[in-house]
């Protein structure tokens, strides 16, 4: 599948085989791919949770609206992201670039995001954004649709999965085998309607 039609093909599907499981070696192939996705200084700070336990995707579904793809998607994934990434160590981030490369952009990692704590959280609503999309269409090339997901307890998704503290919630993705097409497209704005050119008036 090229990317375009990827890109035009790409629905939010709600209705799913629950009997089907996707092979072990087709999701590492999404997940590698996922991993990809840029990310701001390159500190892959997005952070995937594979939800395969019924009990726990039971859990999830009472606080997301009882929406079926919880539990009858073939996989559901939480995506998060670690606030503190940008200090674990963040040499590893550079390790194979050149060494004038790694002492100008290591310490730079530090200076923009200590004490900045709406910087991590945007950054890493960004980097979820980006990685998501990735998972998306790449699903699609796959032969699976999906659903992304802000309709939950952010609260109570966090205890179900024992998140961090210091890690933060950005949506869910529900990947399957999808049993009805989704219906039209409910109205897409006309582009000079959404683009501006150089600055508002």
């Amino acid at each position: 599948m090229q990317v375009d039609e990827a890109i035009r093909a790409r629905r939010a599907i709600k209705w799913y085989d629950p009997e089907h499981q996707m092979p072990e070696e087709t999701f590492l192939k999404l997940m590698e791919h996922a991993i990809l996705a840029p990310t701001a200084f390159n500190i892959q700070n997005w952070r995937f949770v594979r939800v395969t336990d019924p009990e726990q995707r039971k859990a999830i579904r009472a606080v997301a609206w009882d929406q079926a793809q919880v539990t009858d998607a073939s996989e559901l994934l939480v995506l998060c992201f670690d606030n503190k990434c940008w200090q674990r160590d963040p040499q590893r981030y550079w390790r194979k670039a050149p060494q004038e490369v790694q002492d100008f952009l290591v310490p730079a990692i530090d200076d923009y995001y200590r004490d900045k704590p709406q910087i991590e959280r945007d950054e890493g609503m960004r980097s979820c954004g980006l990685a998501g999309q990735t998972i998306m269409l790449m699903a699609l090339e796959l032969g699976y649709q999906s659903c992304p997901m802000d309709g939950f307890d952010y609260d109570e998704v966090a205890k179900i999965i024992n998140l961090p503290e210091d890690h933060s919630i950005a949506f869910m993705i529900a990947i399957g085998k999808g049993t009805k097409d989704s219906w039209p497209k409910p109205g897409q704005l006309p582009l000079d309607e959404v683009m501006i050119n150089n600055r508002f008036d």
